[in-house]
């Protein structure tokens, strides 16, 4: 009767070990697939104010870091690197 109530406990908890892995690798592959999603709403929010600031002389470079910026920041992000860009 030890032996098998020894095998049960190591299944469950080969079981657990099993879902902390797992949770601890699915945890940040979300936060780098909702970061890359958001870089890339960022890239294109900074192609329409580039598009739309032609017209006033307002453009800001399209980069890794920009697109990052304005995807996590939003519209305060875009107006934060306009004013850095012409500040420095």
């Amino acid at each position: 009767m030890g032996l098998e109530l020894n095998i049960i406990l190591a299944y469950a908890v080969g079981l657990i070990l099993l879902y902390a892995v797992g949770w601890i690798l699915v945890v940040p592959l979300k936060w780098a697939v909702k970061l890359t999603w958001n870089s890339i709403l960022g890239g294109i929010m900074l192609f329409i104010i580039n598009l739309i600031g032609r017209t006033w002389g307002i453009y800001l470079t399209i980069n890794p870091f920009s697109a990052v910026v304005v995807g996590l920041l939003g519209v305060p992000g875009a107006v934060m690197l306009i004013l850095l860009k012409y500040m420095l």
